[in-house]
């Protein structure tokens, strides 16, 4: 039922609370990149990790650069004081890139490589934003078209309007994600964020129970008159354009800074850490389709679910990320998914999405679930730009 030779566990998996972003600087905006991951480090050593027991550590991170260039997962491992001898590494797959470090750390422990292996990601989107970095496929003319690059809202919205899907649908669904993350319960596995002594931030920001549809609908749209439209219609020149535009900045994930953490290890591992596994990575792939289009993750968790030997019948817990609106309604679509299955407890578009941290934050929000629920299978998907997909299957054991 695993697509690997070697069984691999998920001994505990943490998360910080998902700060937004705000331009008079959000909670965490004072908080260093690698003080987040830091504090989850500090947290799982005080859950009962030894840190001397893990042999990688691998962390996703959209934009490394700036104070996220580097290596920012040794950094922040030496920063949060674990031995010397813990060496850690950083994967870059843009909004992937916390499912890849999740899947190159499965990997890595299947093969026998390592025994125990730490995986997560990092973002703080109000210290190093988007495109910080200044990618050239992002401001290049000739490598732009060369790699179908647009402002990923123009990618929603185009997507969106090549599935049928209505201002309306999208408006309504992040009104339920607000409603659903507002009414989320609290969890042990999401650590408060505390510099010094004080706790600035104890969960997510950002859901808002008061959300109608009346509200949602008096918004304006954001990317109608974007420029990338002309680069989708030399790249694409028979695409819909939905007259005005479809997303808003109420159904476009928001901006949020955030880290995740998971301790993944071989079946033999838990004799070593001194405890029980809580889940198991049965699957996890990686997809591409030729960008503009935003709809690999729904190719990837159809790989994920074939090999992972399950059908979608069988999911009871699907944490698909609100890479805009139309990103989990696609989804659900196309893999005949129960809505009510489908981010009980809400998702991006209602408290943000923190780029290399929301695959992290994605299987942390699957297991408390599939614990509250007495579930057994989840799929974690996710969209990316320049048409990437990234899923995973997980068991609960």
């Amino acid at each position: 039922m695993s697509q690997f030779a070697s069984e691999v566990f998920v001994y505990d998996a943490v998360r910080t609370p998902k700060g937004r972003v705000k331009r008079a600087g959000g909670t965490l905006a004072d908080v260093p990149a690698y003080e987040l991951l830091a504090t989850l480090l500090r947290a799982l050593r005080e859950r009962g990790l030894d840190p001397e027991q893990v042999h990688d550590m691998v962390i996703g991170t959209s934009t490394a650069a700036g104070e996220q260039g580097g290596d920012i997962a040794r950094a922040a491992a030496l920063w949060a004081q674990w031995p010397d001898t813990v060496p850690g590494g950083v994967v870059s797959r843009l909004c992937c890139s916390g499912l890849d470090a999740i899947g190159t750390a499965t990997a890595k422990v299947a093969s026998g490589m390592n025994d125990v292996v730490l995986a997560g990601g990092v973002e703080s989107m109000s210290r190093v934003p988007m495109l910080f970095d200044k990618p050239s496929f992002a401001f290049e003319g000739e490598l732009q078209d060369a790699t179908g690059y647009v402002t990923i809202g123009v990618a929603a919205d185009l997507t969106a309007a090549d599935a049928g899907f209505t201002r309306e649908e999208l408006d309504a669904y992040a009104v339920r994600s607000h409603q659903r993350a507002a009414a989320a319960p609290m969890s042990d596995s999401v650590i408060p964020i505390r510099p010094g002594d004080t706790v600035v931030l104890a969960r997510d920001e950002g859901a808002r129970p008061d959300a109608d549809l009346a509200g949602f609908a008096a918004v304006a749209t954001l990317f109608g008159d974007d420029p990338s439209w002309d680069l989708v219609a030399r790249q694409l020149p028979d695409s819909l354009r939905p007259e005005g535009g479809l997303h808003t900045v109420g159904t476009a994930p928001q901006l949020c800074d955030g880290a995740s953490a998971a301790v993944l290890g071989s079946a033999s591992a838990g004799s070593t850490l001194g405890t029980a596994p809580i889940g198991e990575i049965v699957a996890a792939t990686q997809t591409a389709v030729r960008s503009p289009r935003l709809t690999a993750g729904v190719q990837a968790a159809r790989d994920a679910l074939e090999r992972a030997g399950i059908t979608a019948a069988d999911l009871d817990v699907i944490e698909a990320n609100e890479s805009f609106a139309v990103s989990p309604l696609l989804l659900t679509r196309e893999l005949d998914l129960d809505p009510a299955r489908v981010n009980p407890n809400g998702g991006s578009v209602a408290t943000g999405h923190p780029l290399g941290a929301s695959g992290g934050s994605l299987l942390v929000n699957a297991l408390d679930q599939l614990a509250r629920v007495d579930g057994e299978f989840a799929l974690l998907a996710i969209p990316g730009g320049l048409g990437l997909g990234a899923a995973v299957v997980v068991r609960r054991v």
